[in-house]
């Protein structure tokens, strides 16, 4: 996907906010993955989000109440009276400090982080050795790392990679295109870092025909430990 789709389209805001497809979706992670620029996007745009819903589900304070009786308004405040100052300016302040936060801490630490040259964690895995768990990847905490997967030769135009964490839930799904028959039969795979917990982690590999028909073509799995 070319990067200046994903700007003009404004897929960055439509990934954070859940409206695309999973055509598209997929897309943009496979995207991501690979451009700095989005990457940071993506990351900062969702610690914005977070810290958003952290200040807005924030309850007020105890107010005193008052023992006389109520005074005669002329009309009703409509429904943007809840933009008072006495509200919106701690807000409005707090939203600018982490902004400023990330953009002179944040960015400059992810984007120095990314460009720097770095040795992931890695294993070796063939499909087809599913349940074998001698395969054992020891990473920090949410620190990213790389899977040799080994796919058997086969006649799809593309594949899908399906990883599902130590409860059995699926963690992320990467559709990628195959090469010619014979030029790569083992594919490096990076799983971005991320919030995991220890235990035996699952990759299933299916085969994309063109008409759209998937067959699984291999599965395996891996022990990941995390380093306290």
């Amino acid at each position: 996907m070319d990067h200046e789709v994903v700007v003009r389209r404004k897929m960055t805001e439509s990934y954070l906010l859940g409206e695309l497809d999973p055509a598209a979706r997929e897309e943009f992670e496979a995207h991501f993955f690979e451009c700095v620029d989005c990457a940071l996007d993506v990351r900062t745009g969702s610690l914005f989000v977070e810290q958003s819903k952290i200040l807005l589900a924030a309850k007020p304070g105890p107010v005193a109440v008052d023992s006389r009786p109520p005074i005669p308004v002329a009309s009703k405040p409509g429904w943007l009276a809840w933009l008072r100052p006495a509200l919106t300016v701690p807000v409005m302040a707090l939203l600018l400090v982490v902004v400023g936060y990330q953009n002179l801490v944040t960015y400059p630490q992810l984007e120095q982080a990314m460009n720097r040259p770095r040795v992931l964690p890695f294993a070796a895995v063939n499909l087809g050795t599913y349940g074998s768990g001698d395969q054992v990847i020891s990473v920090g905490p949410e620190q990213g790392f790389l899977l040799m997967v080994r796919i058997p030769p086969d006649s799809y135009p593309r594949h899908t990679a399906d990883l599902y964490n130590a409860a059995g839930k699926l963690e992320w799904s990467l559709t990628f295109p195959s090469l010619s028959t014979g030029t790569q039969d083992q594919w490096p795979l990076q799983v971005p870092g991320a919030k995991r917990e220890a235990g035996s982690y699952s990759l299933i590999v299916h085969g994309l025909a063109d008409s759209g028909e998937s067959k699984e073509v291999g599965r395996t799995s891996f022990e990941l430990q995390i380093q306290k």
